[in-house]
């Protein structure tokens, strides 16, 4: 479902997002400060995100922030629906796309801590079509590269942290992305088991464990969650996650009772934003796509994040243990790999990022771990503050979405002039 190389961080001046005049912040105590955000940068952050919905560049975006056990900020702007003014309202539906990835691992990572497998342990000894993997190392006749035998099997730590030599096909171009392509790898219409089959017949782009390459890995992992549970995908995220949290808003698609609540994506064009049809996402898919796949509300995904900053355990559910989530969260690439090109200032983890230069990941704490969904969606988890953030939007301007999350971690966590 994904279609767009994802940009390198854009910056964007706070002065030129600012309009004239105070607005009040929905503060639970409207002196209340969360960490190193205050009354002050929450004004900003609605300020900033009301000429979003002004200047037509969001049809709607909704923010939350979350500390030591509340949720001190919470700001709807604009509609789920610019045709009839519809406007956001708690319980709006978001297609959270890549912001499935975090909830893939932590499935995962459930199964590991009941010792079907090892991090380190070869994909291909629970996924025998990947024996014998080959990589590309140069272009070939007809489309195919020429290839070498893999310098070693993928490892399961190589899927989760996107090093295991895998692509998207439409995030980087190269003839082992082109073969994806015509693979159609992501059908819609086909299932996990389907995917791994194609897969197993184009090579992989680069040497496992030598590049952080974002990729089909956490689909992958989605098939590992079914082999080794012996359940389809969303039977096991639903009785052992969703169900648990009380996440009853989540699913790869909105049911006919849902559907009006389904926030509607705009595209950006000259004559202004365009909608996107929903259709897609309102009957179940054949293709449950762990990495981007899952419909969700603000509520629930809070619910999830809450889980994460409470070291795998919210309201008394738990669902990981404390030393799994610090592993989720702490650098796992090998020595030499740098993070994503396009997030500077951060490493990466099982499934997510993680901060390790404040400055050059926009201010948020080192130490934050997060992730976001390619129309806007975003979850920043930062443990030495207690905070969570949270947003909400269906924009398919991936490089505006980045955008977005600049401003917003410059406006919360930026040293003050």
């Amino acid at each position: 479902m994904l279609r767009s190389r994802y940009p390198a961080v854009r910056r964007l001046h706070l002065g030129i997002l600012l309009v004239a005049g105070v607005l009040v912040s929905q503060l639970a105590v409207a002196e209340t400060a969360a960490g190193p955000i205050n009354a002050k940068r929450l004004t900003l952050l609605d300020q900033a995100m009301q000429k979003q919905i002004a200047d037509g560049k969001l049809a709607g975006v909704d923010t939350l922030i979350f500390h030591k056990d509340e949720v001190v900020h919470r700001q709807m702007t604009g509609y789920k629906n610019l045709a009839d003014k519809a406007p956001l309202t708690d319980d709006t539906l978001y297609k959270i796309f890549s912001l499935t990835k975090p909830i893939t691992g932590t499935a995962l990572l459930m199964l590991y801590e009941e010792g079907k497998f090892q991090l380190d342990d070869p994909v291909e000894q629970y996924i025998p079509e990947f024996k014998g993997m080959q990589v590309a190392v140069k272009d070939g006749a007809d489309g195919r590269p020429v290839t070498e035998p893999a310098d070693h099997p993928v490892t399961i730590r190589e899927l989760m942290s996107h090093t295991g030599g895998f692509t998207y096909g439409r995030f980087s171009q190269s003839q082992v992305d082109s073969l994806y392509v015509k693979a159609d790898v992501l059908d819609p219409n086909s299932t996990l088991a389907d995917m791994i089959q194609k897969l197993k017949d184009i090579p992989l782009r680069q040497q496992p464990g030598t590049q952080w390459h974002y990729s089909v890995s956490v689909d992958i992992q989605a098939r590992l969650v079914e082999i080794l549970s012996g359940k389809p995908f969303d039977v096991f995220l639903k009785e052992r996650i969703f169900q648990p949290l009380g996440m009853n808003d989540t699913d790869f698609y909105a049911p006919g009772d849902k559907a009006d609540r389904l926030a509607t994506s705009y595209r950006p064009t000259e004559e202004g934003l365009q909608p996107v049809p929903n259709d897609p996402f309102l009957s179940k898919p054949q293709f449950l796509n762990g990495g981007g796949g899952l419909v969700s509300s603000m509520d629930d995904y809070l619910r999830f994040a809450r889980m994460l900053l409470g070291e795998g355990e919210v309201d008394g559910v738990r669902l990981l243990k404390a030393e799994t989530v610090q592993m989720m969260r702490s650098d796992q690439l090998p020595e030499g790999v740098d993070g994503p090109n396009w997030a500077p200032g951060n490493r990466f983890g099982l499934n997510v990022a993680v901060v390790t230069d404040s400055e050059k990941a926009g201010y948020l704490p080192e130490g934050t771990y997060w992730w976001w969904g390619i129309q806007g969606t975003w979850m920043w988890v930062d443990p030495e503050n207690d905070i969570i953030t949270l947003g909400m939007m269906q924009n398919t301007d991936y490089q505006h979405s980045r955008v977005v999350h600049n401003t917003v971690s410059r406006i919360l966590y930026a040293p003050a002039e």
